[in-house]
């Protein structure tokens, strides 16, 4: 395809991620499809609203024909929440934001060292208890950073101190940790096949690990990353004594440091495998056959930086669709890359609302307008 001519019928696939803080994914693909419809109004259109493991990939799949299930579970400060889950046959998808994730704290606060994932377990059994037997578990957007320890409790895990009670919620508490017992977790975990969905390959612990790197984004102090680091690490030790050297192991797997340490808990108490979330996003959502439909597809996200060419959804939307020889173009609020990196990564043009609209205090709340003008220059520069 040749900007301004197409040697066939055009079909656009219009899969994007949400513009975090403005548009969902599914208001993305809306307004594109507007936009390329002002231009060529006969122009046919697919959407597939893809995430990467992080929020809103429990939205995509309801998008792409999953059901929507919602329970009542923990949420990371310890009150009551409503999450809700996918299902279709005996595919889940669980994403551990829906009950643990930053969305759910107030405005200004933040729980770096108490916030818990006892919520994530209790999602991961209600998918269970609806008849899932193949779970795809996204993980990010966390407000915890307790090595999933909370999880492995709602789902039968009991981590105790020396007195023999149950340690506090949160990372911190871990510290408090004398024995850990992990024999009591629901055992139609061996029968599962569970898989983490993440953008992150970190370990759990060190300056890579997800205190580190991630505790500064939910709140924590140089003094709490450290006080939380140390605190998984003793976890860690202490689930040694308990499951042997496997503990170890799993803190350096990849993915052990997604979510605050929830893919450690994962890894180590639910055998899970890890695999990155866009790549695995894809294949649940049905993008292979859909992308065998376009001659054109749109990705994008709120912002085009170093970090999207590192498993995020874009990244991987450009990479199957070069595979397949069909041009890629991208929206996004703001492009922080180079015309090389991008075309590096598959994308031959990004379109950002910045272009139009410089000053983020108005394209943010104004992003809906801004896309639907934005794509209706990608129809003008490639299908009119």
């Amino acid at each position: 395809m040749t900007d301004g001519a197409v040697t066939e019928v055009a079909r656009v696939l219009v899969a994007a991620d949400k513009f975090k803080g403005s548009l969902t994914a599914v208001q993305v693909a809306e307004r594109v499809t507007a936009g390329l419809r002002r231009v060529v109004p006969e122009l046919e259109v697919e959407t597939l609203p893809v995430a990467d493991g992080g929020d809103g990939t429990v939205a995509a799949a309801v998008a792409a024909g999953f059901e929507r299930r919602e329970v009542r579970v923990t949420g990371p400060l310890g009150e009551p929440v409503t999450a809700a889950y996918a299902l279709r046959g005996q595919t889940a998808v669980v994403e551990m934001a829906e009950a643990s994730g930053l969305q759910l704290l107030p405005p200004g606060v933040f729980a770096p060292l108490t916030s818990t994932t006892y919520g994530s377990g209790e999602l991961l059994r209600a998918a269970l208890d609806a008849g899932a037997r193949t779970i795809v578990f996204g993980v990010g957007g966390s407000a915890t950073t307790d090595g999933g320890a909370g999880m492995l409790a709602a789902l039968g895990g009991r981590f105790l101190d020396a007195s023999g009670e149950p340690v506090g919620p949160g990372g911190a508490a871990l510290a408090d940790l004398a024995t850990a017992d992990l024999s009591g977790l629901d055992p139609r975990f061996r029968d599962v096949d569970l898989t983490l969905a993440s953008d992150v390959d970190n370990p759990l612990t060190g300056p890579k690990g997800a205190p580190a790197v991630y505790g500064p984004q939910k709140g924590a102090s140089p003094d709490d990353v450290a006080t939380l680091d140390a605190a998984l690490s003793h976890f860690v030790t202490v689930l040694e004594k308990a499951i042997g050297p496997k503990a170890a192991e799993c803190a350096v797997a990849p993915g052990a440091g997604g979510a605050g340490g929830i893919g450690y808990g994962a890894l180590v108490g639910l055998d899970a495998s890890f695999r990155p979330g866009i790549e695995l996003m894809l294949e649940v959502l049905g993008f292979a056959p859909a992308l065998a439909r376009a001659t054109l597809v749109i990705t994008g996200e709120g912002s085009l930086d170093e970090q999207t060419l590192h498993g995020k959804a874009p990244a991987g939307v450009a990479a199957a669709a070069r595979e397949a020889g069909i041009d890629v173009v991208a929206v996004c609020g703001r492009l922080a890359l180079p015309q090389q990196a991008l075309e590096t990564a598959g994308i031959r043009r990004a379109y950002p609302l910045s272009d139009l609209e410089p000053d983020p205090a108005k394209s943010i709340p104004g992003a809906g307008p801004l896309l639907e003008e934005v794509a209706a220059n990608i129809a003008r520069d490639f299908l009119a």
